[in-house]
């Protein structure tokens, strides 16, 4: 007949007590003052709280674990604010800089329409260079002056080069 072998024996486990409030709050405190537990503050902790020295090491043990993670997610959630605004930011300035590429087109543009303009399409101009003549091609943006010297073209406007950028 065969024998099956004796069941082992656990050694008894002590019902631990759950914490009151009351013991939370005081462990919570001591916990804010100092995570970490020195053996003399875990037996004063023990004695106060009638609770076994172990059950408040184990307390501390958790706490720390949790307070990590707690401390973990608020540093997720910090980085993850800060993701979103330089994501924001990178966007913003992705189309601002296809907004000035757009318009530095058109002034390349304009540029080059007004360097291979006609210049029977100027209006007259005074043909001495004593003389200045004005008119209307710039509109609000002030006068246009040219003077003509031997079939050359000179294109500033009160002293600076219009056509330079």
């Amino acid at each position: 007949m065969e024998q099956f072998p004796a069941p082992k024996k656990h050694p008894q486990k002590t019902n631990k007590k759950r914490l009151t409030n009351e013991q939370v709050k005081l462990l919570e405190t001591s916990f804010n003052f100092n995570n970490k537990l020195d053996s003399t503050r875990k037996s004063q902790l023990a004695q106060e709280l009638g609770v076994p020295a172990r059950q408040i090491a184990i307390w501390y043990q958790n706490k720390r674990a949790r307070w990590r993670n707690q401390s973990l997610e608020t540093e997720h959630k910090v980085l993850q604010h800060r993701l979103e605004r330089v994501s924001s930011d990178k966007n913003r300035l992705e189309r601002e800089v296809e907004r000035l590429k757009t318009e530095l087109a058109k002034a390349k543009d304009l540029l080059v329409s007004s360097k291979t303009m006609n210049y029977a399409s100027l209006p007259s101009f005074s043909s001495s260079c004593d003389e200045v003549g004005s008119s209307s091609l710039l509109g609000d943006h002030g006068d246009f002056y040219v003077c003509f010297d031997d079939h050359q073209f000179d294109h500033k406007s009160d002293g600076h080069d219009f056509f330079a950028r």
